[in-house]
């Protein structure tokens, strides 16, 4: 497992290179790629699939989801530029993999999941893995978690048709937001949306991307089996 983690880690440095003009980072943090090289992804992806957790590629979970590309979490994870003294919202827990790599970072992780299955499974995960420092709920992830709010930063693991204006009223002054937005099968943009201190926003896109949709349970006959890759 060793070899296969370093050489991960290597292919997201690389690809981190590689996207450079498009991201405006050649590097991650040390945080962000200490935090990957420590939560073992073999622990969130279905047994069948843990030869392959040291790919950098996105791994089904069932219910239509994924677990997200190790570049595409290190990216979203460093744009987000946490300290240990961030409080961060995630939308959408899936299997847990994300939060547990913002838990490595931030001093608090408020995570939502919208599918009942997902979110027993990664709530139990994640407590047994002994992340302490993540609080699960069960919501619709196009309102956010208001009673938490506001947090520091807010990241979102499944593209939206739009962004949602409940998650920018709950982000804080001076906070930053990294979201995928588009619709399945067609052309979605991975954007950055930062508040600044008067509360005024700024969005500005960062890299094409495919996720899957963000699951709006007040649309149930919505298209859930799109899968992320990149």
């Amino acid at each position: 497992m060793k070899n296969k983690a370093k050489r991960l880690l290597d292919e997201i440095e690389y690809e981190a290179k590689c996207t450079a003009t498009f991201t405006g980072r050649k590097t991650f943090s040390q945080a962000v790629m200490d935090a990957i090289r420590e939560v073992a992804r073999e622990k969130f992806v279905p047994v069948a699939s843990r030869l392959y957790a040291y790919e950098n590629r996105p791994l089904t979970i069932g219910h239509g989801q994924t677990i997200s590309q190790p570049y595409i979490v290190a990216l979203m994870t460093d744009l987000l530029d946490l300290t240990s003294d961030s409080i961060v919202l995630e939308v959408g827990t899936g299997s847990g993999y994300q939060a547990a790599i913002l838990s490595k970072i931030a001093r608090k992780v408020y995570s939502i999941e919208t599918i009942g299955p997902l979110f027993e499974s990664a709530s139990k995960r994640l407590l047994k893995l002994g992340y302490t420092n993540i609080e699960t709920h069960q919501c619709n992830g196009y309102e956010g978690w208001e009673e938490k709010a506001p947090f520091d930063a807010i990241i979102v693991t499944a593209a939206a048709t739009h962004i949602p204006q409940a998650l920018v009223d709950q982000l804080k002054p001076g906070g930053r937001m990294v979201i995928p937005v588009g619709l399945p099968y067609m052309s979605q943009e991975l954007m950055l949306l930062t508040k600044n201190n008067e509360g005024q926003t700024r969005v500005k896109s960062v890299l094409s991307v495919a996720f899957v949709p963000l699951v709006d349970d007040k649309e149930p006959n919505k298209n859930k089996d799109n899968l992320e890759q990149r």
